[in-house]
């Protein structure tokens, strides 16, 4: 019988948390490090279910059921253990073992290549590591940098001399070839030999996410202006920049417990974070932040803050960032930005200012990726009609390209909206030609308006529904149909809408009466002003955007149901309750 490679399991189960997997079938709930639930392998009425992601397993204290997320499957879904890695596979995202004899090649390469790197990094490891050590421009570099042996020992970092000769030192060890596939050595045609291409640099080790040497980053410690001060391994079959982020192995470990995650640029800024009791922070490895670093964080974290050094060059390294990150927003993950002052970058400033002050600078100063976008064009414009015209268009095709649609439809509301503010008649214009016609002022409604008003997502797509009703009186008077089932949390809201529905219903919306300050906010705050013009012809697109608005307040009634049923549950235990948290989850998914 064929074994799955255990790198593959490892893979699969570092991608996943054991309770993302559980949630799908138990209903769970978070006390302290671990989630619990009812059994699923009993009826019970006290939960004795627990799952600890740190630790990567399940345990149910009422049968002795125990084991990790393939076992869970297996025992939940009477499902064959090959069965439950295919499913655990494809929800991680992996392509399906296929057992040939290539991929068995792979694996075994694999095997040999990450055993090379391991041997590489131990082999000059005890040179920091090792109290006996005495070269003196590598300690006082190590002092300099606030790294004492522990911390190197922890991340693996090692120095490695220029006289070395660990190519010949592990041919007696590994193959020829692959110690050459490996990128750690390169030919010196003029001595016809194979020299260390990291030697005379401080090696900073990057694991993949099971924690298996993959890759080298290498600093020099001599003053020498003709060599790179960094340099990384070059790419091979197991290598890609692009595809990994330093630290991350230690990173997910923590997510459980924090949901945020620091991206910076340099080993040292991870590091001195790490240092400094930081652990959720990971760095690019000296390229442009791509779609696959984006969709690694977003496995393990729902808030992704991109710190870059606050010049020039990292205003623009993080726009190119922003642009790529964009597309992949999720209406419960967020990606902001942190620039910290000009001459810092996160090493120096949490060495300089410590753990407490940086979390709060960053809590303080963070830009949501939306946000900055639109600040970095319009602020490094003339604002002439052209730039703002070319600005727009800009900023209208990043919007387009966001993969979620309420999400893109929500940021481009918010691009339009704010680009209307440099527009020369905007007071008219919003005040005047905005309005509905035919619509007065009317006693009973002023009472309502609340000058210090403040806004939230939902009241916003209220505003946005009631804006097409609004200005799209005469198809909604022939389709009353559309107005069951209609949800407003906001009794503001739900008293207007309740006024025009009426004035409809007796055939008289030439006169529907609302308080101007109201109508003020609808047209103010309603993020489809941009995306349906009045009068629009185009009644499909109307109806379009009019349903998935409703379809969203559905969606949000649905999760405070949940919500209210879940506390009540974590309280009670009660098996009815449990019923009706599955069946409101089931309808949630339908939605």
């Amino acid at each position: 019988m064929m074994k799955y490679p255990k790198e593959y399991l490892e893979e699969i189960k570092s991608r996943l948390k054991v309770s993302t997997v559980v949630s799908k079938y138990v209903a769970i709930k978070k006390k302290g490090k671990e989630f619990v639930g009812l059994s699923p392998f009993k009826n019970e009425k006290t939960p004795s279910f627990t799952i600890n992601d740190e630790k990567g397993f399940y345990h149910c204290f009422s049968t002795g059921e125990h084991g990790n997320i393939f076992d869970f499957l297996m025992k939940t879904q009477n499902l064959k253990f090959g069965e439950s890695v295919r499913s655990l596979a494809n929800l991680a995202g992996l392509q399906p073992y296929r057992f040939t004899k290539q991929d068995e090649q792979r694996e075994k390469d694999w095997n040999i290549y990450t055993d090379i790197y391991a041997s590489y990094i131990e082999s000059y490891k005890k040179n920091i590591v090792s109290k006996n050590y005495q070269n003196k421009k590598v300690l006082d570099y190590l002092q300099k940098r606030n790294l004492d042996r522990e911390v190197a020992d922890e991340f693996g970092l090692a120095y490695v001399p220029f006289e070395s000769k660990t190519f010949l030192n592990m041919k007696s060890q590994f193959e020829e070839k692959s110690l050459q596939d490996s990128g750690l050595f390169y030919l010196d045609e003029r001595k016809n030999e194979y020299v260390d291409r990291f030697r005379g640099r401080l090696i900073f080790p990057i694991y993949s996410m099971t924690g298996k040497p993959i890759a080298i980053g290498g600093r020099i410690i001599e003053d020498n202006k003709k060599i790179a001060k960094y340099i990384n391994s070059p790419e091979t079959i197991f290598f890609k920049k692009g595809n990994n982020l330093y630290n991350l192995h230690k990173a997910r470990k923590v997510s459980n417990k924090n949901n945020e995650v620091y991206l910076v640029e340099g080993y040292m800024d991870v590091i001195s974070l790490y240092n400094n009791q930081i652990f959720n922070c990971v760095a690019n490895l000296g390229t442009a932040l791509t779609n696959r670093q984006v969709l690694l964080l977003r496995q393990f974290f729902s808030e992704i803050t991109i710190c870059f050094d606050g010049d020039d060059s990292g205003f623009k390294a993080a726009l190119r960032a922003a642009e790529n990150s964009l597309k992949f927003l999720q209406p419960e993950q967020q990606i902001s930005f942190l620039f910290l002052p000009n001459g810092e970058d996160p090493d120096s400033f949490i060495k300089s200012k410590g753990k407490e002050y940086f979390l709060k600078y960053s809590e303080d100063n963070k830009i949501q990726i939306h946000t900055f976008i639109l600040n970095y064009y319009v602020n490094n414009s003339k604002k002439t009609p052209t730039e703002l015209a070319m600005i727009e268009k800009k900023l209208t095709n990043l919007a387009n390209s966001i993969d979620d649609n309420i999400v893109k439809k929500y940021v481009l509301g918010y691009f339009l909206d704010q680009l209307s503010n440099f527009l020369p008649s905007k007071i008219n214009f919003n005040q005047k030609n905005y309005k509905p016609k035919n619509v007065k002022s009317l006693e009973i409604t002023k009472h309502i308006y609340k000058e210090t008003q403040k806004f939230n997502s939902i009241e916003i797509k209220e505003f946005s529904l009631l804006y097409i009703i609004l200005n799209n009186l005469n198809f909604f008077f022939h389709r009353l149909d559309l107005f069951s089932e209609m949800l407003f949390f906001s009794e503001e809201n739900k008293i207007i809408f309740q006024l025009i529905e009426q004035s409809l219903k007796n055939g008289n919306f030439n006169d529907i009466n609302i308080d101007n300050k109201l109508l003020d906010n609808i047209n103010k705050f309603a993020t489809v002003k941009h995306i349906v013009k009045r009068d629009d012809d185009n009644h499909s697109k109307v109806l379009e955007i009019f349903e998935d608005i409703k379809k969203d307040l559905k969606t949000h009634s649905l999760e405070l149901r949940i919500q209210e049923l879940e506390s009540k549950f974590a309280e009670d235990f009660n098996q009815n309750t449990f019923d009706e948290i599955r069946r409101l989850k089931k309808e949630q998914n339908i939605n």
